[in-house]
């Protein structure tokens, strides 16, 4: 638990960690490719490229990572196409984790003084419409996404501009150790680690494999061990 050290900020992921979007990703992914010509992929695969952003899901699925096999207005055009399909579909299978809603609403039940944002690799605009759609833009002061900045996670410059913008808001310096980065995947992890932030890992995300290459401070196998690691009682009590 992080009872014995006292948390200001906490910062989310989104895909794999509030919402499971893994069938409408993968379907757009398909979709582009079947758009250029190229024959689609397993869910599994296209699984295992998400979570660095719209642009590399886009240039693995077309085998071409590190941008050495197509030329840039070939990427491009791909990915306006991707991003175009994902916008009209990105809510045909997309839903939020059991207990998200109950977890947050927990938090802000028993710490109204702690302030939450959103930070993901996804693009802001649907980051923020997903958001708006399952009612979670209530819980947070600001929804990062990849290109909301020159870098992505994990480069701390998010994160940091979270910290920044939360001390602002409370009136107070919030430092990164009074700062929790939740997230699915080895890469929310390294930003809070960069930022010198504390992480909690969600084993029930996309790529709860990745967990194993940089481990979090705490293991989160449901949204409401949230809680439990926070030290929140699950449900709030009364008086």
């Amino acid at each position: 638990m992080f009872s014995e050290l006292p948390f200001h900020l906490l910062v989310f992921d989104l895909d794999g960690t509030l919402i499971d979007s893994r069938i409408d990703l993968c379907n757009s992914v398909n979709a582009t490719l079947a758009h250029f010509g190229k024959p689609e992929l397993p869910e599994a695969v296209i699984s295992s490229y998400i979570g660095d952003g719209a642009s590399l899901l886009v240039r693995r699925a077309f085998g071409d990572p590190e941008g050495d096999v197509h030329d840039e207005e070939y990427v491009t055009e791909a990915l306006k196409f991707f991003l175009d399909y994902y916008r009209i579909h990105k809510l045909d299978y997309t839903y939020l984790y059991p207990g998200v809603l109950e977890s947050l609403e927990a938090i802000r039940t028993t710490h109204p003084a702690v302030l939450m944002a959103v930070l993901t690799n996804k693009p802001v605009n649907p980051s923020r419409d997903i958001c708006t759609h399952f009612g979670l833009s209530q819980f947070f002061f600001q929804n990062y996404g990849g290109n909301s900045f020159h870098t992505k996670k994990p480069d701390p410059h998010g994160l940091e501009s979270l910290i920044a913008e939360a001390s602002a808001i409370a009136g107070h310096a919030i430092t990164p150790t009074e700062t929790v980065m939740i997230g699915d995947t080895d890469i929310d992890v390294l930003t809070a680690r960069n930022c010198g932030a504390r992480s909690i890992g969600c084993t029930f995300g996309l790529k709860p494999h990745s967990l194993t290459d940089a481990p979090p401070d705490h293991l989160a196998h449901t949204p409401t061990d949230w809680l439990r690691i926070l030290g929140i009682s699950y449900p709030p009590q009364i008086v």
